[in-house]
């Protein structure tokens, strides 16, 4: 749901989005990055200290050892209990205590530790990891990834599944270990009564997928096999020190039986951290005592696993919506994803989450949805009726959204602190036809044109770079033209912003450039430059690209297809001749005498069809496009309007080009 929706293009000149937007799911999500952003901005420092004192426990191992009293935050206490210990040589062991404890096996798989754990473990974006996930259910790998369920089936063959993977080289060993066990119980999860837990459901081998998709089915299979297999145990020693009667600890962990930490490595013991074998009363060698000086830092920012498990505890959206949330706030510029997977707000992020708690708190505060979800499971569960919730809950939203917008100057405020208006950014570039006082390109996204004298503002074409078209002006609007370059094959075409924001013709869509403009004495308009049909699209011209020389090409003005023409040649232009055979738009073409490609020597050619004629047909390349399609009807020559002769021969030229260059 979306309540609050503002096109941004003509207010803010560095203002990095194309929408701006709330949501009673996306926007807590966005706030719960924002107040750790807060914390760590307001975060002052504090300084403390700490006792640190090293012993020699035996000839090969030193120990480190931890102060009773943690940390102190005055220096001079701190510096009295120093002074005291500093010249000690022994600490004398007044106590050892072993704890045997248990590491749980994990329970069974659910969609939302499937996305923590590829988040944080994996380095994948939730909404990757569940694109992947899905793609491995469509092909068989695995069960339905999209579960809150933690239990297994009563029904559900284990051991099955298990003897799938005996002979992996990659789990058979693990599993096999399994196996030789006897009887096995997973631990008890939580049954929604949706789908069962993502299993894995058919062996597979590394090259079956990409290096991503391994690493997903790796880790599910690893779960899976962790699930079944026993705990991890551990004995825990801490052993007690005196030093000149301050007391001091140090402790450790002794693997018993590495149980599912066999198969999930990641989670495995750390291998040094078992005790030596002191006595009671000993008394072991002092290497050094230190005051040290620290200061407390702030949090970090959320990661990407973080924020999961705050959504899930705050009951902000479902394991199917969860990624789509953290996706749209980072593909909507309100974060940027830092190193390990961590979100930072962006300027834009923590201007609208400011902004929405100036006008209304509750608005970022995550209690709004998590009621309403409280509402709907009351009528899941029979106890509340569907069209008073519903009515209530509309009536919520509409009065919140009344007072938002009544309150709106807050926001614009907070926005005017932060980002420039579009007078105060940009560069000079083209001249406005209204006033014929320079426009203002901002190259931001997304990408306009603001006259600051008339206060407006031109959107223009994305994915390309934008220069003046020779200082020419639209015959139309007196705006001067500007020549657009972008896609995959350097298509270029001259545009008016007028014409482009505001089309003079009705055939005209919004956003169409010159060669799409069918006024009949613009020198750069469908009428002047187009040559024929496309054999690719349906509604397509072939126009030609007046600014490609000298490597000249003819370009769809409706899909991708490029056409390499008379390459070198040092002039090129569509007469108003057509072919008699095709009813294309029949070409003039001139070479310098040095670089011709003509027959003969020649250095100029009229009135010739780039498809039919001999001596141009050796000189057409096509160069992007896709298969050849079923054929279908032209539309004649290309001037925005079809004449009936020549309709099916354009058509067949170019179904006959696509089947020679593809």
């Amino acid at each position: 749901m979306c309540i609050y929706k503002i096109s941004n293009k003509g207010k803010y000149g560095n203002l990095d989005s194309t929408l701006i937007s709330y949501g009673p799911c996306q926007t807590p999500t966005l706030g719960f990055c924002v107040e750790r952003h807060d914390t760590i901005k307001t975060f002052q420092p504090e300084p403390f200290w700490l006792i640190q004192v090293s012993v020699q426990a035996t000839e090969f191992r030193k120990l480190v050892l931890e102060w009773e009293r943690v940390r102190l935050f005055d220096r001079e206490v701190a510096s009295t209990f120093h002074q005291k210990i500093k010249d000690c040589k022994q600490a004398k062991v007044t106590g050892i205590s072993q704890k045997e404890k248990v590491k749980q096996r994990p329970q069974a798989l659910n969609t939302v530790e499937l996305m923590r754990v590829a988040s944080s473990g994996l380095g994948m974006s939730p909404h990757s990891a569940m694109i992947i996930a899905e793609r491995l259910y469509t092909q068989g790998y695995i069960s339905y990834p999209r579960t809150e369920t933690t239990h297994y089936p009563e029904n559900f063959d284990i051991i099955g599944v298990l003897k799938q993977f005996r002979q992996s080289p990659d789990f058979g060993a693990d599993v096999r270990d399994v196996l030789s066990q006897g009887s096995i119980h997973p631990r008890k999860g939580q049954d929604v009564g949706d789908h069962p837990p993502i299993t894995p459901m058919t062996l597979a081998s590394r090259e079956a997928f990409d290096h991503d998709s391994w690493r997903l089915y790796d880790y599910i299979v690893r779960h899976f096999i962790g699930t079944v297999s026993p705990d991890c145990k551990y004995l825990v020693t801490r052993i007690d020190f005196d030093v000149g009667h301050e007391s001091f600890s140090v402790s450790g962990k002794k693997l018993l039986d590495a149980g599912f930490t066999r198969t999930m490595h990641w989670q495995a013991l750390s291998p040094d951290e078992h005790m030596p074998d002191l006595k009671l009363n000993q008394m072991i060698p002092i290497n050094e005592v230190k005051l040290i000086e620290r200061l407390t830092s702030p949090p970090d920012y959320l990661t990407e696993s973080e924020l999961i498990t705050l959504m899930e505890k705050h009951g902000i959206g479902t394991d199917a919506s969860i990624p789509v949330h953290i996706n749209n706030i980072s593909q909507r510029n309100y974060v940027t994803v830092g190193s390990g997977r961590k979100l930072i707000p962006t300027a834009l992020g923590i201007s609208l989450v400011h902004g929405y708690r100036r006008i209304d708190p509750q608005l970022v505060l995550p209690t709004m949805r998590s009621a309403v979800e409280e509402q709907l499971n009351l009528i899941a569960k029979g106890r509340g009726n569907y069209d008073e919730i519903l009515h209530h809950a509309l009536e919520i939203f509409r009065l919140k959204f009344i007072y938002f917008v009544q309150h709106i100057e807050s926001m614009d405020h907070l926005f005017e602190d932060t980002f420039s208006t579009l007078s105060q950014s940009g560069r000079n570039f083209s001249r406005c036809g209204a006033c014929r006082r320079f426009m203002k390109l901002v190259a931001s996204k997304p990408a306009r044109l603001h006259c600051p004298n008339c206060d407006a503002t031109y959107s223009l074409p994305a994915g390309g770079s934008f220069k003046l078209f020779n200082e020419l002006k639209c015959p139309l609007d007196d705006f001067e033209l500007l020549l657009w370059v972008g896609g995959p094959n350097g298509k270029g075409y001259p545009f008016c912003p007028y014409c482009y924001v505001y089309p003079p013709f009705r055939e005209m869509k919004k956003g169409s450039g010159c060669n799409q403009c069918t006024h009949p004495s613009c020198a750069y308009g469908l009428n002047a430059t187009g040559v024929a049909s496309c054999g690719e699209c349906p509604n397509g011209i072939l126009v030609l690209d007046p600014t490609s020389g000298p490597k000249w090409q003819l370009a769809c003005n409706q899909c991708q297809v490029v056409i390499k023409i008379c390459e070198d040649a040092n002039k090129l232009s569509v007469a108003n001749s057509t072919c008699p055979e095709c009813d294309a738009r029949q070409m003039i073409v001139e070479y310098r005498p040095e670089k011709t490609k003509l027959a003969n020597g020649l250095t100029k050619i009229k009135d010739a069809c780039i498809f039919c004629s001999p001596e141009l047909s050796d000189l057409v390349e096509k160069r992007y496009a896709s298969h050849a399609k079923s054929k279908r009807g032209g539309r004649g020559r290309g001037r925005g309007r079809g004449r009936g002769r020549g309709r099916a021969k354009p058509k067949d030229k170019m179904a006959q080009l696509a089947a020679y260059f593809v």
